[in-house]
């Protein structure tokens, strides 16, 4: 079935391309632009940090979304062998990060903030080793995700013959 002349098959893999962009970009965006913008403009460095926690929660939420839909296309796409495909590898593993961060970081470093973060204190140790954990894990989904998008993530679909 074609739609405007343009092939279901390649409507999906701009699609795909496009939910890839704005989970990437969301990623992008809130780590290296607005996170450290609000700690540069704001007064309040504890409000910086809520704001900034809520937009990683909800760039989070996207990529849980986002990447779970990719990587049931690429099973779909390619079937028992979808573990071979290096996107789904990717995508799986930045799946997985995320939901570390989500899952287990982000809770651990909430709890410390209702104990209380005196600084000097333990908690605000292990909070900071915490935080700099999360950090590396949003660096390292940011990479993937950058090869991902400059890649192409829908390289592997197979054109339709006319």
């Amino acid at each position: 079935m074609n739609i405007l002349g343009i092939s279901r098959a390649c409507w999906w893999t701009g699609a795909e391309r496009v939910a890839l962009t704005l989970w990437v970009g969301g990623l992008w965006i809130a780590g290296y632009v607005v996170a450290p913008s609000l700690f540069a403009f704001m007064d309040d460095r504890q409000l910086a940090g809520r704001m900034a926690g809520q937009i990683f929660q909800l760039v989070s939420y996207i990529g849980l979304a986002v990447g779970t839909t990719l990587l049931l296309s690429i099973i779909v796409q390619k079937g028992g062998s979808w573990w071979r495909d290096n996107r789904a590898r990717i995508v799986l593993l930045m799946l997985l990060l995320v939901a570390l961060g989500v899952g287990v970081l982000v809770p651990m470093m909430q709890e410390l903030k209702l104990i209380g973060l005196t600084p000097g204190s333990e908690q605000a140790a292990q909070f900071a080793r915490l935080h700099g954990a999360a950090s590396i894990l949003h660096l390292i989904n940011s990479l993937l995700g950058l090869w991902l998008v400059a890649t192409g993530f829908g390289a592997g679909v197979k054109k339709e013959q006319k």
